[in-house]
Order: structure tokens, then C-alpha cells, then sequence
């Protein structure tokens, strides 16, 4: 029997309310980039751009965006990349390619659980291992042991992650690729968070090149701070590649051809790269700067393992409501959307994004400190300790 459709519950609030609210504090970037800032490294395009007909490009991405992609991944080149519509669209193409019905995926919480919906209207058996809240959220390795078996054809993991903003340490991902060893599985490494650190200059190695199996995935969306040129992909073998671009024919035929042939290889170029991910980082630790006060006037109420990487937060929360209705009461009393924590997986959590600009942060906080403030006295208080 087909299991019932399951909506992609995140992205439905988000759609309805983002628009809406006069506060978006859900976004899992950084401020995004004004065209403008991007074309000051090569004002030529412009002129380039107004001359180009607005037919279709490469469906599998120009061989300069491919290229300027591999670059970043050991040992690939352009055959071993196939670009998309943004990484949403690259986690679709790995799930609907790899698994059919009864088919078992094991998939990493908490997660932007993109995956978890599309397994489950695939009808496949749907497996999950955790993160550990109560060790900073450290692999729990017992239970990724009984999620993954000898029919484990998938398993899925953000890193850095969303909504925690964790990175795994090398120990960690050893052990996660010898479980996809053992059962032969591919590794889907939704790796779209890596050059948005907090706390260091490095950017989060790949884990393409460490298992033959390895689909790392990618997207301008998130350390670039360019979600509006809808340019994602996938880097992996070349046979499971051919698979994945005949789904992305039935889907999307090609991204946008100002981006694929144009935006995104200047984006890649190497000394652009650099300049954007410390554009990332720099409204990151600005606004982490005014976000960890914000939470110890708050510790009655919240806690966080603090994030190495992205823009966003993933706070635990001591009060007796849902988080759904948490954020539908921040939403409706203070014209603020965030993240419900039982959308990633793990309830009585909220994810709040901080990577934004001083005043629009600020103001969006005020209102979720007088929502909470309410909902504490509501509930008669909160316990000691959040």
C-alpha cells in the first residue's frame, strides 16, 4: 500500500509566511548579495548579459560552471558534476534515483528533512540516526549501527549541519562512511553550509574522494549568499551522474542560462569565492556578536550548543508548548517566522537565523522575547535550567 503524500512541512511555512511576516528570522543564509556587489568583480558581464538571447543553456550545466565546481572537489573534473536547481533539487535527483519501494535510506537527525519527505512518498523504509543534544551533538554511533543494515541503500547527512550548525569531526565521518562500506550504500553529503564558518577560516573539507560511493551535494545558496540564482549540483561517479541528469530531464531540463553561463562561474572563481564566504562570515560573527547576549538574557528559558558554521541556531527551549505552535504564536503576535524544531526532527527546539543585518536582527529578536515572555507567564513560569 502507497504510504500518504507528505508534505515538506519546513518549506510550506516558510512559503506561506516569508513573504508575509514583517521579520524573517527562518532564512538558513546569510544576508543575500545584491547583483550589483557581484558584478563589481567583472563589470564587463553586464554588457555580456545584455546581449545574450534568453534561450535555454546546458541541461547539465555549461562545461565553465562544471568546471569551476570540480575545482573544489579532489579529484573530479567536469564529467563528474551535473548542476541543478539549487541543492533542493540535487537531494530530489539522489533519492528518487537511488531507492525504490521497501527500499531502506538511512538518514542523519536532526536535518533539513527534505529527504525524509521524499523517502516516504517513494515508499521506502525510512531509517534515522542521531545527533546527540546532550553531547553537543556528537555522532550517536549505536544508533547510525542499527539504522544502517546489509540493505541500507542510502544514507543522507548535512555537514555542517542544518539546523545545529555542527561539523563532524574526522573520526565521525570515518565511521559513517565504514557503515556505507559495509553495506554498500551511497553516501548523499548535502555539504551546502561548507565556507560559512563561525569560528575558523578553513572551510569544511569535502567528503568527496573518501569513499567511492560519496554524492556530494552543493549549492550557491547558503556560504555564497546568492539563493536567487537557483544554481545547485551534485558531484559524483560518472555512471550514477547519467542516472541522476536523465530524472533532472523530467524535472527541470536546465537552470536559468544568466546563471549557468554567467553569475555562477564568477561566483566559483576562486578569488570571488574567497571574498564571499568572508562576506558570510563577517555578518555570521557580527551577528553572533549580538546574539549570545541575546540568549543569556534568555537562559531562563533557552540553551544552544553554540554553531561553528552557517547563520543559524538551533535552541532548546523549556516551555510546555509545541514548537509548532511556539512559532505560529511568534508569527501571529509578533510578525516574526522562524523554524519549528519538530520540522528538523527534534521537538522543543526552534532554529533562528542571526546572520542578517544588526537592526532588522534586533528588532525580530525584541518581538520573540515579548512572545516567549508571554507564553513563560501563560504557563504559570518555566523550570530552572532551560
Amino acid at each position: 500500500m502507497a504510504n500518504q503524500f507528505q508534505r515538506f512541512e519546513l518549506e510550506r511555512i516558510m512559503s506561506e509566511w516569508e513573504q508575509v511576516v514583517e521579520y524573517n528570522l527562518s532564512e538558513s543564509g546569510a544576508h543575500p548579495l545584491q547583483l550589483k556587489e557581484l558584478l563589481a568583480y567583472d563589470p564587463s558581464m553586464l554588457d555580456q548579459m545584455l546581449e545574450s538571447e534568453l534561450g535555454y543553456g546546458y541541461a547539465e550545466g555549461s562545461p565553465e560552471l562544471r568546471e569551476a565546481i570540480a575545482q573544489y572537489y579532489p579529484g573530479a573534473t567536469a564529467d563528474n558534476v551535473l548542476v541543478t536547481v539549487g541543492c533542493i533539487e540535487a537531494n530530489y535527483l539522489v533519492y528518487s534515483t537511488l531507492l525504490r519501494p521497501g527500499d531502506q535510506v538511512a538518514i542523519q537527525v536532526p536535518n533539513y528533512l527534505q529527504g525524509w519527505g521524499v523517502a516516504n512518498n517513494l515508499n521506502a523504509d525510512r531509517r534515522t540516526f542521531s545527533l546527540d543534544p546532550d553531547r553537543d551533538w556528537a555522532l550517536n554511533v549505536d544508533s547510525l549501527n542499527e539504522a544502517v543494515t546489509d540493505k541500507t541503500k542510502l544514507i543522507a547527512i548535512c555537514n555542517p549541519n542544518n539546523p545545529t550548525g555542527q561539523i563532524l569531526t574526522d573520526s565521525e565521518i570515518d565511521t559513517i562512511i565504514a557503515a556505507a562500506d559495509r553495506s554498500g550504500a551511497y553516501l548523499l553529503a548535502d555539504e551546502i553550509y561548507a565556507g560559512a564558518e563561525r569560528g575558523s577560516e578553513a572551510v569544511t573539507p569535502t567528503i568527496y574522494g573518501r569513499y567511492d560511493k560519496v554524492l556530494s551535494a552543493g549549492s550557491l545558496s547558503k556560504a555564497y549568499g546568492a539563493p536567487g540564482l537557483r544554481i545547485g549540483w551534485i558531484v559524483g561517479p560518472q555512471d550514477i551522474l547519467k542516472e541522476l541528469w536523465a530524472r533532472h530531464e523530467y524535472v527541470t531540463i536546465s537552470t536559468a542560462k544568466l546563471s549557468n553561463h554567467y553569475l555562477a562561474p564568477l561566483v566559483l572563481r576562486p578569488d570571488v569565492r574567497s571574498a564571499l564566504f568572508e562576506r558570510t562570515r563577517q555578518y555570521i560573527r557580527d551577528g553572533w556578536t549580538r546574539f549570545e547576549p541575546w540568549i543569556e538574557e534568555h537562559k531562563d528559558i533557552l540553551s544552544l550548543t553554540p554553531p561553528k558554521a552557517s547563520a543559524i541556531s538551533f535552541l532548546r527551549y523549556n516551555l510546555k508548548i509545541d514548537s509548532v505552535s511556539l512559532v505560529e504564536r511568534i508569527i501571529r503576535d509578533g510578525s516574526v517566522l522562524i523554524g519549528p524544531g519538530d520540522y528538523f526532527g527534534i521537538p522543543n527546539h526552534i532554529r533562528i537565523s542571526y546572520g542578517l543585518p544588526h537592526d532588522y536582527l534586533m528588532q525580530g529578536l525584541g518581538r520573540i522575547s515579548k512572545v516567549l515572555r508571554q507564553v513563560a507567564d501563560e504557563e504559570g513560569g518555566v523550570a530552572a535550567g532551560a
